[in-house]
């Protein structure tokens, strides 16, 4: 099962409802907010890399309070 790291930077003021919604996002397993260069960190994981890909490409980078992403693919 395809699994992945993604750091983001997200607009300041917007953390809390960024969490909440990507907390209720398909393929997102776990949401925290970090102290550091990145805001939150995301793991998700899917049944196949294109669901991945496209969480990772729509679903969270598509969001307009995301500024930036850093996306780390698990290997096993």
């Amino acid at each position: 099962m395809p699994k992945a790291i993604v750091l983001i930077n997200a607009d300041v003021g917007t953390e809390t409802y960024l969490l909440q919604k990507l907390r209720s996002t398909p393929n997102v397993k776990e949401a925290y907010f970090v102290f550091g260069v990145y805001d939150l960190v995301v793991i998700l994981e899917a049944d196949s890399i294109e669901a991945l890909k496209e969480t990772i490409t729509v679903k969270i980078r598509g969001l307009p309070e995301v500024r930036s992403t850093l996306t780390m693919t698990v290997i096993e």
